[in-house]
């Protein structure tokens, strides 16, 4: 783990309660100082709908859960925990899982803020893709809560042939809201202050000066600040030498990674399968292709078609089936005449249940993909499969369809959802998202639905631009409703990921654009939800899960000499319950409040 943007520096402990109810899920933590006993801090875990706090020592010489394993650092008790799932529990047993850390929001929307970058990261970063005046900002990996200015600079040599770079580090200590480099003008925020230093260069201690002349841009952001992203992504460039930056640049420097994951499609090439491809550039990657079990050993080829698996994760193929919580896809071609009894081999060898189909059967008078459904109340024999389709439903964008699949060989029948998006142009994206957003709350609601149901089969024409652009959408916007609003998200790592599966996804910048406009309308429409829901339930609960004490301090006297419970006066005068911390050898005593 290396965030430790689950530290929030600056709020009490009702705050934490307000933040993980109303952007967390259950698993989710942060951890903040504590009120009540300077030095040390407080676990918050969100646990269904309520939420439980556990108090960290910091002894000077280590942090440990008063009792247990002991940590150098904050952030090492942190990962401990959060790998070792089973060891955290209550006294009744129950285990407190950390699952996904709720984290601080970014204190600036600059792009130059790499948030959780640990130094060596940075040093990597900046030596191999900057140049002398390249810089970035990032947290303070050994004080939560600073931040660190890294930079670029020039080694001091006196004979030299030639002069050596390297990378300078800079403290930025926050305090009272305030941010200085240890000395000099204190500002209100990080951006005043890189602002000021761009005009005015430090000077190190060994004469050298630092210049902060480029901006080293990240792509990572917290996903409730996508709103500040897309604003800086949608400025224009104050350079008249740089007429594009923005979603360009990003896509742009997207399009020059291409080459480096260029793997073997030595499958697609084959002679007996070039005509099962619609393009004959446009091949799947054999490690991730996608093989038709069913087939017939004595035919060459008999094995191919043009998919591919794709995993939220950018796991392999052969990860598939441990991939747990992450999304799996099945990314393929518009079908050819010659490809549809192949096509619906695969839909039932995978136990898919849902097809996505953005594209229309013709468009601008060109066939995009042949009809492989038949026909309302008609049926399509295809060998050992019979398909029929048994009801259609016409919305505003889109068709549903709900057709009957059946292995005549074997007399088993299941149900096959195709949802196929009208309104998407060819050679473009929809004005808006809202109505691709709609859609495919709808084919996920029935993929939920459906126990044990197989990989979506998604597909266009060639299965890679508005197939890679749907996918990436899903995959963000799973990864928010898994671990709440304060998630990171990186659309370019997504996008590369899903590319190191299947070549080509997300085909042009427009379609990359549509990518951040779709989770910035996800994103506003789950926060007024989440907010509205939150106003019922704080008038209805009233924080019952806190247990609040009249006379706490007479109460604290009173339990310093117990060692079976504590209570403290931290943020809102909770009682603290215990909770043990299993361990091969032994068990430990801790405090938590509910």
């Amino acid at each position: 783990m290396t965030s430790r943007r689950w530290f929030h520096p600056n709020i009490s402990g009702l705050q934490a309660e307000r933040l993980l109810l109303t952007r967390g899920v259950h698993g989710s933590f942060l951890a903040r100082p504590s009120r009540s006993n300077p030095g040390d801090f407080t676990l918050s875990v969100r646990r269904h709908d309520e939420v439980t706090h556990i108090k960290i020592q910091n002894s000077g010489d280590y942090y440990d859960l008063y009792g247990g394993e002991t940590f150098a650092t904050l952030a090492e008790l942190v990962q401990y925990y959060t790998e070792q799932q089973d060891l955290l529990r209550e006294r009744n047993g129950q285990v407190i899982t950390l699952k996904y850390p709720l984290n601080c929001k970014d204190p600036t929307s600059e792009r130059w803020y790499h948030g959780h970058l640990s130094g060596r990261d940075a040093d990597k970063l900046l030596t191999e893709k900057g140049k002398v005046g390249s810089f970035l900002v990032r947290e303070s990996q050994s004080k939560p809560g600073d931040f660190v200015l890294s930079v670029v600079t020039q080694e001091d040599q006196q004979d030299y042939v030639e002069r050596r770079t390297k990378v300078t580090h800079v403290m930025i200590c926050c305090q009272e809201g305030k941010y200085d480099v240890g000395g000099g003008e204190r500002f209100d925020t990080l951006a005043e202050l890189v602002e000021h230093y761009r005009r005015n260069p430090m000077v190190e201690k060994s004469g050298i000066v630092v210049h902060l002349k480029q901006p080293f841009n990240a792509t990572r952001i917290n996903a409730a600040n996508i709103d500040s992203r897309v604003r800086e992504l949608n400025k224009v460039a104050d350079n008249s030498d740089k007429p594009k930056q923005g979603f360009w640049e990003e896509f742009e420097v997207l399009q020059q990674q291409e080459c480096k994951l260029l793997y073997p499609r030595k499958e697609g090439m084959k002679a007996e399968n070039k005509s099962k491809n619609r393009y004959k550039n446009i091949l799947p990657f054999d490690n991730t292709r996608v093989k038709i079990r069913d087939a017939d050993p004595e035919v060459a080829g008999s094995d191919y078609i043009n998919a591919n698996y794709i995993l939220g994760s950018g796991k392999r193929e052969q990860d598939m089936h441990a991939a747990g919580e992450e999304k799996v896809f099945i990314a393929t071609q518009g079908c050819l005449q010659n490809t549809v009894d192949d096509f619906w081999k695969m839909v039932h060898q995978e136990n898919t249940h849902v097809i996505v189909m953005t594209t229309k059967e013709m468009e601008r008078g060109r066939n995009k993909c042949v009809r492989y459904w038949p026909k309302l109340h008609t049926t399509m024999e295809l060998g050992s499969l019979q398909v029929r389709n048994v009801e259609e439903h016409t919305a505003q964008d889109y068709v549903q369809r709900k057709l009957q699949v059946t292995r005549l060989d074997r007399d088993s029948m299941r149900q096959v959802w195709h949802y196929q998006y009208l309104s998407w142009p060819d050679h473009g994206v929809p004005n808006e998202p809202g109505g691709v957003l709609w859609f495919l709350e709808e084919a996920n609601r029935t993929q939920a639905s459906i126990e044990g149901c197989g990989p979506m089969v998604v597909h266009c024409s060639a299965g890679i631009g508005r197939t890679g652009t749907i996918i990436v959408i899903d995959i963000l916007i799973h990864l928010i409703n898994r671990q709440g609003l304060d998630c990171d998200i990186d659309i370019p790592k997504t996008i590369q990921k899903v590319r190191q599966q299947r070549s080509g996804m997300v085909q042009t910048e427009a379609q990359y654009k549509f990518i951040y406009m779709a989770v910035q309308q996800y994103m506003d429409t789950a926060q007024k939800r989440l907010e509205e829901e939150q106003r019922s339930t704080v008038k209805e609960r009233e924080y019952s899960n806190i247990k609040y004490v009249p006379n706490c301090t007479s109460r604290l006297n009173m339990a310093s000499s117990r060692s079976s419970s504590v209570v403290t006066n931290d943020d809102s005068s909770g009682v603290y319950e215990n909770i043990n911390f299993k361990s091969s050898q032994t068990s430990f005593s801790s405090n938590t409040r509910r």
